[in-house]
């Protein structure tokens, strides 16, 4: 009489979406939580932040002047700059590039949604980190230095932009950046177990969306603007950019 053969084994249940992060699952489980948390806050954060910024340079050189002052007159304004951005962003970004290195995509194999969103999230992330080493440097620390002289700044963009390559370049970091952390928001509420379940990851999805899109349109209005004003002058209030070093001298007014 033949053996009877062996029971299977039950089958794997198929899991479907984005996984909660679970503790115990490898030691790089602290890691990816850090890094999933520091791009939401403070990174998002600052994101938000920068591109409202920016969104002045509609109401010309001088109210970006101004709001350039206002940010590099806040208190402890280094302190923060380096806890609270730099250092952050340089967490997120040397992390996120190890994660891509070791991932692997599948979009060939898998052509699904989630693989495609996978892949363009390592894709932008890359697109991210290689602009903002590039803007920090070229706006922060070459050339005029804008936390002194605050009246320089839009006519320091404006003269980075009448390239059409750097114009092209900002353009596509722009559109990167904001996708980047728009699918970034969708995933940390997946992962963090906010958004449970595929009809509320669903629903949040159109949030996602319409943050993305926003922040997006904002940043080309920025650069729209940058590119189309007149061109400025090279500071539109010299006599008020020492002030920021000494708070105690007669705020002088400008006028358009």
């Amino acid at each position: 009489m033949a053996a009877a053969a062996p029971p299977s084994p039950p089958a794997t249940p198929t899991l479907r979406g984005v996984q909660p992060l679970r503790a115990g699952e490898g030691h790089s489980f602290f890691w990816r939580k850090l890094h999933s948390l520091t791009g939401i806050v403070p990174i998002g954060a600052f994101l938000i932040e920068h591109i409202v910024s920016n969104f002045e340079t509609l109401n010309g050189p001088l109210a970006y002047a101004q709001q350039v002052k206002f940010l590099n007159s806040l208190p402890l304004v280094r302190v923060l700059e380096w806890t609270l951005i730099f250092i952050p962003l340089a967490y997120h970004a040397l992390y996120g590039v190890f994660i891509a290195i070791r991932g692997r995509s599948n979009v060939n194999v898998y052509p699904w949604a989630g693989n495609w969103m996978y892949l363009s999230q390592r894709i932008t992330g890359i697109i991210a980190l290689l602009y903002i080493v590039y803007h920090v440097w070229t706006q922060r620390f070459s050339g005029v230095s804008l936390p002194e002289h605050p009246g320089a700044a839009f006519h320091k963009v404006q003269a980075e932009l009448a390239n059409p390559v750097v114009l092209v370049v900002y353009i596509i970091a722009m559109i990167a950046t904001t996708w980047h952390f728009a699918y970034g928001i969708w995933l940390f509420a997946a992962k963090w177990g906010i958004t449970p379940g595929e009809r509320a990851r669903k629903k949040f999805g159109y949030v996602c969306a319409v943050v993305g899109i926003a922040l997006c349109l904002m940043g080309l209005a920025s650069i729209y603007a940058v590119v189309t004003a007149p061109e400025a002058p090279e500071d539109v209030m010299p006599a008020q950019s020492t002030s920021i070093a000494s708070p105690a001298q007669p705020a002088i007014t400008a006028t358009q």
